[in-house]
Order: structure tokens, then C-alpha cells, then sequence
């Protein structure tokens, strides 16, 4: 008998209540973002464009959750990365479909595993970065 790797995802309850964490921090700014949640494939489970978000958010909040899922490491970690491999930083732009190397992205972790990521984008990296977080945030709260 073949053997068959089993792999958790994000639910599409999670990915809303992520969805929605991440969207309650953002009203809180003079920002808006778009707000992307991939399951452990990347594939796209939830997403909120904010209205006034700037139309290419849209994409880059994907490709940051896509890149985080991918790579199970926040997407800011990834300008470190390249930064110390002159290969890597030369190569891996070209080479790698939808790498984004900004802060915005964060893989979602439940119980040690890999399930998902979220992605945003709208503003600076850094504020891409705390309404990640903040939709992160959900993984605590009590159901």
C-alpha cells in the first residue's frame, strides 16, 4: 500500500476570523489594506480589500501570504535572506514565482504545524507588518 502524507490546513472559519482580527486593527488607522489568508498550499481561502485600498494590494497581499506559506518564515525574513547570498539575491526574484521580500506576510502555526499564512499590504511594510499580527491574533482568542 502506498503511503499518503496527510497535512493540515487553515479552516475557512480561521481564515475568516483571521480575516476579520486583521480588519478590526486596520480601522483603527488612517490606512486601508487588503487582507489575504492562504491555506498550507498557498491557495487563497479569505480576502478583504478594505474600501480604499489601493488596487495593487490586492496582489501583493496574496503573493505575501502565498510566500509565507510557501516558505513557512514571515516575508521579511526574506530580505535578510537575500541580502546575505549575492546568488540568492541575484537568482531568487527571477526564479521564484510570487516571492515577496517586505514584511506583511506571517505563517500561521497551529499546535507546532504549518496550516496557512496571511498577507497584507495597503501601507509601509512596517504597518503591513503590525495588521498581520494583529490578525494573528485570532489564533488566541477563545471560540
Amino acid at each position: 500500500m502506498p503511503h499518503v502524507q496527510r497535512r493540515s490546513s487553515v479552516s475557512d472559519e480561521l481564515a475568516w476570523q483571521i480575516v476579520r482580527a486583521a480588519d478590526e486593527a486596520a480601522k483603527g488607522t488612517d490606512k486601508r489594506f487588503a487582507v489575504a489568508v492562504v491555506d498550507e498550499g498557498g491557495h487563497l481561502k479569505a480576502f478583504l480589500r478594505q474600501d480604499g485600498a489601493k488596487l495593487n494590494a490586492v496582489q501583493v497581499a496574496q503573493d505575501k501570504a502565498y510566500t509565507a506559506a510557501s516558505s513557512g518564515m514571515p516575508t521579511q525574513k526574506w530580505s535578510e535572506v537575500l541580502d546575505a547570498d549575492p546568488v540568492l539575491r541575484t537568482a531568487a526574484p527571477t526564479a521564484i514565482d510570487r516571492l515577496v521580500g517586505m514584511g506583511g506576510g506571517l505563517p500561521i502555526v497551529v499546535d507546532g504545524e504549518l496550516v496557512g499564512a496571511i498577507g497584507v499590504s495597503g501601507a509601509h511594510w512596517t504597518d503591513d507588518v503590525k495588521i498581520a499580527e494583529a490578525g494573528l491574533s485570532a489564533l488566541d482568542a477563545k471560540p
